[in-house]
Order: C-alpha cells, then sequence, then structure tokens
C-alpha cells in the first residue's frame, strides 16, 4: 500500500490511467445493466428523473461541505472549488474494486494543495463515520418497525458510532490507524463544534438523498409526506447496508436488494426495483458531473472572471475592426 501513493505523485500519467479506470469500470457497470437500466427508466417521467438528479446533486454538494469543515477542523481549511476537486475526483476511485483507491487518490490530490495525507485520511474516515451515523439514525426513525425485525444489529452500531466521535476517542482511533499506515499522527484534534456542524451538513445531505427517492417513489404512485419518511429512510437503510459490505465495490447489488426491502410499505417489488437501478444510476451520473465540475472549477479559478475577460476581448477586436 505505501507505494501506491508514491507513484501517484511521482507520475501524472499514474493518475490520469487511475482515474481512466475508474471511469472504465463505471461505465462497463452501466454498460452490463443497460437492459434494465433502460427498462426502469422508460417507467418514469422526464420530470421527475430531472428532479432527483437534482436532489442528488444537492444532496452530494452538503457532505461536500460537511468534509470540508471537518478536513479545516483538522488544520488544513481548502477553498470549496479545491475541495470539491479532492472529494469528487478522488471518489471516482469507489468504483474501482478494493477501497485502497479512492483514499490514495484523495490524499495525494489534497498533498498537492500543502494538505497533509494524515488529515485527508481522518477527515474521510471521519466523515463516512459521520455519514453512516446520520444514515442509521435517520433509518431508525423512519423505519423503526423494520429495522427491529430484519436489521436490528444495524440500531447496536448507532451506540457504537456516537461513541467514536466523541473527540478523545476519536482522535485516539485515528492516531491508532495512522500508526497502522506508517503516518504521523495528527497534531491537532477535532472540536464539538466543528464535529456538531459537520453532523448537521450531513444530515442535510441525506435529507437530500430522502428527497430524490420521494421523487422517483412519486413517479410511480401517489406520495404525500408520510411516504417521503419511508423513502428517506429506505435510502438511509441500503447505503448502510451496501457501506457495510466492502467486498463489493461502491455496495452494488446490496444497495438494490436492501432498498426493495425497504421500499416493500409503498412499492411492489418490480416498481421498488425499478427506482432501486434508477437511483445507482443518478448516483453514478452526479459522482460524474460533480467530479467534472470541480475539475473545471480548479482548471479556471474565477469562471465569471475567464468569461468577462473573453467578452471584453471579442468586443474590442471587433471595435478595432474596420466597418
Amino acid at each position: 500500500m505505501p507505494r501506491l501513493p508514491n507513484r501517484l505523485r511521482s507520475s501524472p500519467l499514474s493518475r490520469v490511467l487511475l482515474a481512466m479506470v475508474a471511469l472504465a469500470f463505471l461505465a462497463y457497470g452501466l454498460a452490463r445493466n443497460w437492459t434494465d437500466i433502460s427498462a426502469a427508466l422508460s417507467r418514469l417521467s422526464w420530470w421527475s428523473l430531472g428532479a432527483s438528479f437534482l436532489a442528488v446533486l444537492a444532496g452530494l454538494g452538503f457532505m461536500l461541505v460537511a468534509w470540508r469543515d471537518i478536513l479545516a477542523g483538522l488544520g488544513s481549511p481548502l477553498p470549496l472549488r479545491v475541495a470539491a476537486r479532492v472529494l469528487f475526483v478522488g471518489q471516482l476511485g469507489k468504483y474501482i474494486p478494493g477501497s485502497v483507491w479512492a483514499f490514495a487518490a484523495m490524499m495525494e490530490l489534497a498533498r498537492d494543495h500543502g494538505t497533509p495525507p494524515r488529515r485527508t485520511f481522518s477527515a474521510t474516515t471521519l466523515g463516512l463515520v459521520t455519514s453512516l451515523g446520520c444514515a442509521l439514525a435517520l433509518a431508525a426513525a423512519t423505519l423503526s418497525r423494520q429495522i427491529a425485525s430484519q436489521a436490528w444489529w444495524l440500531l447496536a452500531l448507532i451506540p457504537l458510532i456516537l461513541l467514536g466521535l466523541h473527540p478523545r476517542v476519536m482522535t485516539w482511533g485515528l492516531n491508532l490507524a495512522l500508526r497502522v499506515v506508517r503516518r504521523e499522527p495528527l497534531d491537532r484534534v477535532l472540536s464539538g463544534a466543528a464535529m456538531a456542524r459537520a453532523a448537521a451538513w450531513t444530515m442535510a445531505g441525506w435529507l437530500a438523498y430522502g428527497v430524490h427517492l420521494w421523487v422517483l417513489v412519486g413517479g410511480m404512485r401517489p406520495a404525500g409526506l408520510s411516504v417521503f419518511a419511508v423513502a428517506a429512510g429506505a435510502y438511509a437503510l441500503a447505503w448502510s447496508t451496501g457501506i457495510l459490505t466492502v467486498v463489493v465495490p461502491a455496495g452494488i447489488g446490496v444497495r438494490e436488494g436492501a432498498m426493495v426491502v425497504a421500499l416493500a410499505p409503498v412499492l411492489d417489488t418490480p416498481s421498488a426495483l425499478a427506482i432501486a437501478v434508477v437511483s445507482r444510476v443518478l448516483f453514478t451520473l452526479a459522482d460524474v458531473t460533480w467530479a467534472a465540475l470541480a475539475f473545471l472549477l480548479t482548471r479556471h479559478p474565477h469562471p465569471p472572471r475567464v468569461i468577462l475577460e473573453f467578452v471584453a476581448e471579442t468586443t474590442d477586436e471587433q471595435g478595432r475592426s474596420p466597418s
């Protein structure tokens, strides 16, 4: 494992190849399931797909702010556009089998902007644990009966996660993990206030994810506010189940199965499966969209200024040209 970050750091070509491999796996997953995907898409209107996609983009944006706040609390504040590039471009590595790729890519992208790898690793780990805690809390609040009967063991993780997010416990655990991967320990403890802000942004992201699934369910049947609670809990439960199944890249297959079960009170199995497939596609497209947007924003740090300068130059040339 130590060799991988060194190769990424010393060779720009390695970074390009890693990005291409991630996109290839992503495209392969879509192509392999295209029959099911196209059938599911045909059952939903364009407005519901568009609204759901915007909700996913918003949810990812909230998660970005939460991760950036954690990283800043550890001593490495980054501009929002730079944080977006580190998080979303690096996260494309999750589509490659093996859990090391996304972490390695994010650590090296952040290093380019002066952030020590130990802080990126710690912020990403804390962000993941915080997200898992918020997801399980949301699922417990909305699907308490289903979880109690079918996934009671997930409820047992909530107090453990809350204990793990205590600043002292958190710092001890992160430093232990850093020692295992032969990294320097953290030089700053994340404050309780910073952790609370990150948790609030994370929960806002989960509510936005709930909106995305609620809109999709509404494309299949009438969906009131009570259905929103089921949809929000269903996606939270499905994601938690998928993320805890670490042997499957990005929880593929596991998340969809859990979502079908969680949506059983409001949808029949074929409709729930169609929505699960569409949800996966929308999140994949949103990952790529955020990564592309972040890449463009960091190549042109002030896009409006670039556009204004181009317009001004064009106007000047037209003014100087003979009439």
